[in-house]
């Protein structure tokens, strides 16, 4: 299986707005990295599809329709794996600051600025909120300027204040990155994803971003909020969700094949990261008859 590394996503809005929208009437083939976090809140809309939710530490399926809200840098992979007949999906991007850096922090919009710091885990909404709001966001790529702003923010509103939602991504699997960072972040996330099978050591890394080890070791507690051994845990445990929904190998291989030298150590981390055990994970996956 080919390992991709998270990418940054360059999200460009086009010419004269702060808003990006797509919207996708027929499936058109997954042209996203696999794995990509990008700094603008994403919230997606999919009406008549089937695919997969990988956000974060979260796998999931979903069937017919989903409603997400991303937050800023939070990994993922998305979405639709196809569309049925009549089909949409729909993606709104956007930066938490696109109407001003303290626009968000006025009392009026108090309700919205927590939806922002819930969507860092990731919110997942329910059949009510999809079924009054679905329509609203398809049209919002028939808007422009003012008007499209509005709906925005009436859309947001509606969201703040609905009750029908959970969390996905609980255990904050997320990217808290700074633009300057962006450089030394993606290098360092190269060296993971090309020797993640091996042990890193942090004279290693250290060196490829030309740094002490007590400099690299402040500089990634911040701009990540974990030390670098617990994020390659993190890593090597996402990989191995993958294996265990993705391939036939059996789970002692996949705890090799994913950089792990001990089985038990393995089965300690995917259970502390994941609050299950591998074994009970993929048989989760594989009785999987409920979609939401």
């Amino acid at each position: 299986m080919k390992n991709r590394k998270p990418l940054l996503e360059k999200i460009t809005p086009e010419f004269g707005s702060s808003i990006h929208v797509n919207k996708h009437e027929t499936y058109i083939g997954e042209n996203k990295p696999f794995w990509h976090f990008h700094p603008e809140l994403e919230l997606v809309y999919v009406n008549k599809g089937k695919g997969k939710r990988h956000i974060g530490n979260h796998l999931s399926y979903f069937n017919n329709s989903q409603l997400l809200l991303l937050g800023s840098n939070l990994p993922h992979y998305g979405f639709v794996d196809r569309l049925t007949l009549n089909g949409t999906e729909t993606i709104i991007q956007f930066k938490p600051d696109f109407l001003g850096v303290s626009f968000f922090d006025i009392p009026e919009m108090t309700a919205i600025n927590q939806l922002f710091e819930r969507s860092k885990m990731g919110v997942l909404f329910g059949r009510t909120v999809k079924d009054k709001l679905g329509y609203k966001i398809e049209q919002l790529a028939d808007k422009s300027g003012f008007e499209r702003i509005l709906a925005v923010l009436d859309i947001l509103n509606a969201l703040a204040k609905t009750s029908d939602y959970k969390i996905l991504n609980a255990d904050g699997f997320v990217f808290e990155t700074e633009p300057q960072d962006n450089a030394k972040i993606n290098i360092i996330y190269k060296h993971i994803n090309e020797n993640f099978k091996e042990h890193i050591s942090l004279s290693e890394i250290s060196e490829k971003v030309s740094m002490s080890i007590p400099a690299f070791c402040r500089y990634f507690k911040k701009v990540t909020g974990k030390t670098f051994t617990k994020l390659v845990n993190e890593f090597r445990i996402v990989h191995a969700t993958k294996l265990l929904s993705e391939s036939q190998l059996s789970i002692t291989n996949i705890c090799f094949e994913c950089g792990f030298n001990n089985f038990s150590h393995f089965n300690r981390l995917f259970k502390e990261f994941t609050g299950k055990s591998a074994s009970k994970y993929r048989k989760e996956l594989k009785s999987m008859v409920k979609y939401e």
